[in-house]
């Protein structure tokens, strides 16, 4: 949630004025802070917006496009058709540098906050993400527990993001999503996946819903910073208030959708590793109920829910199972292949493969609620003929030790390769290699034809968070996988960080 100021925020018309006088000192600096708007649209005829190998505007084209666009806020009707007219041109621009160049497509993620509203603010800023080159837009339109609709339309569970008093009716996803292709952008809808906010964990009515592991803890209670509320995915509930969460997004007719936090949480220390089923978030009623459903006889269920109550089974445990039900042979569920030679052998060697067994059924079982909640969404996405896609951690599958898992037991290589892959190669090392290294492994997993478009964070001109400037690892994706055509930065908040400060402590 958005954090306010107290009272005393410079009122709406003094904000405008600020932004003039930045425009014309940039326009002072370039020697055109004299002249009028319908002046400065002749002199830029004479010297056309020339976008460089990055397809990024020159600085003459974006002071140009600002003092219109203030001036167009202002009521000045001339601005206004001038500015209008220059945002068509360099959308035509746009498109055609990046049809010639690499990457085809770049994309820019963005989230919006209620002083972003006003007037000229949400211009302002999809003018800037044109200005650096980018033709695609990820629109954060659900997370921390909020979405992006108006409070008049939303019949969701989760409050809306804009919820100042006046502006209820406003639909800001939808606008955003008009202005931006106004200026050559394609928008996809961004929405957090199980991570659901704190908001709804604390509703009455949705604790069956919520992820829950053998400690009897929900996700708030796990993860440090208390705010990561991550569901049960096989709760319907939960199921059943993301498909409507997902429809609202979809009536916005956004160019594509995209699911980021399929996952479970992340622990630090020792509780990053998931080492027994007590880790695993599968004590959700839901969760348990259909593990219990992938017994195929009643060994299988009476040791499957032994395993999940207790966390081990023991020999004698086994024997009474065996003992209890003595025609079905071996226990038996779901995946589990049985040897040729299991009637024959002892209790205790019996005993040591079902305990081994179970383990992996828990994990395959966890994993593939992640899998089954994705597949879902993707599938509501492509009934309506959107575009999905899959945003992940690289090395959120991986296995740790003999026996472990990274406890956020995130198996994207089962992902559908239908779906676009949007893996966060956020590593850092110093240098571009590890990032590298990470895109090249989801390549390794990914099956012939999946669309692979990485995530790449930082600044565009100077290291950030230990990671080398963008402008550096875009130079090493593409001399490395220069197949790779579509690109995305996370997010517009690193690269303009002041700005964004500012429209978050913002008052209106």
């Amino acid at each position: 949630m958005a954090q306010q100021l107290p009272s005393g925020q410079a009122p709406r018309k003094k904000r405008y004025q600020a932004w003039l006088k930045r425009s014309q000192a940039a326009l002072l600096s370039l020697g055109l802070g004299s002249m009028t708007p319908l002046m400065l649209s002749t002199a830029q005829a004479q010297a056309q917006a020339q976008l460089n190998e990055y397809c990024r505007l020159s600085p003459q084209a974006i002071a140009q496009k600002d003092q219109l666009r203030t001036a167009a806020i202002e009521g000045n009707a001339t601005a206004q058709s001038q500015y209008q007219a220059l945002v068509q041109q360099h959308n035509n621009q746009l498109n055609s540098c990046r049809q010639r160049n690499w990457p085809r497509q770049q994309a820019m993620w963005l989230r919006v906050y209620p002083c972003d509203t006003q007037a000229g603010v949400i211009e302002q800023i999809l003018d800037d993400i044109v200005n650096k080159g980018y033709n695609h837009l990820y629109l954060e339109v659900f997370a921390d527990g909020q979405v992006l609709l108006p409070r008049s339309q939303n019949n969701t569970p989760w409050p809306s993001r804009i919820s100042t008093p006046g502006l209820e009716n406003r639909d800001f996803m939808a606008e955003i999503i008009e202005k931006g292709r106004a200026r050559g952008l394609k928008v996809y809808a961004w929405l957090f996946g199980m991570n659901y906010g704190f908001v709804y964990s604390n509703r009455a009515d949705r604790q069956n819903a919520m992820a829950r592991n053998g400690y009897g803890e929900t996700s708030l209670q796990f993860v440090e910073n208390g705010s990561e509320a991550f569901i049960d995915p096989y709760s319907p509930q939960a199921i059943a208030d993301y498909q409507n969460l997902i429809n609202q997004m979809l009536q916005r007719q956004p160019d594509g959708i995209l699911f980021d936090y399929i996952r479970y949480p992340r622990g630090t220390g020792t509780r990053s590793v998931a080492a027994s089923i007590a880790d695993l978030w599968v004590y959700g009623p839901a969760s348990a109920q259909a593990l219990y459903n992938r017994a195929q006889n009643r060994q299988g269920l009476a040791l499957i829910e032994t395993y999940l109550r207790q966390g081990r089974i023991t020999v004698g445990e086994v024997a009474a199972v065996l003992a209890q039900y003595p025609t079905e042979g071996t226990p038996r569920w779901q995946g589990r292949q049985v040897p040729a030679d299991e009637p024959g052998v002892d209790v205790s060697t019996l005993h040591r493969r079902l305990e081994n067994d179970l383990w992996i059924l828990s994990v395959s079982h966890a994993a593939q609620g992640v899998v089954d909640f994705v597949d879902t969404a993707a599938t509501q996405a492509r009934s309506r003929n959107t575009t999905s896609g899959a945003v992940f951690f690289p090395g959120g599958n991986q296995p740790v030790g003999q026996r472990g898992f990274d406890s956020r037991l995130q198996p994207w290589d089962k992902f559908p390769a239908s779906m676009e892959w949007h893996p966060m190669a956020y590593a850092v090392c110093g240098n571009t290699n590890c990032i590298m290294e990470e895109i090249n492994r989801v390549r390794q997993f990914a099956s012939p034809g999946t669309k692979i478009i990485p995530a790449l964070a930082g600044d565009w001109e100077r290291p950030h968070t230990g990671r080398p400037p963008l402008r550096d690892q875009m130079a090493a994706l593409r001399a490395r996988f220069p197949e790779i055509d579509t690109v995305s930065h996370f997010a517009y908040s690193w690269q303009e960080p002041q700005f964004d400060n500012d429209r978050r402590f913002c008052r209106l």
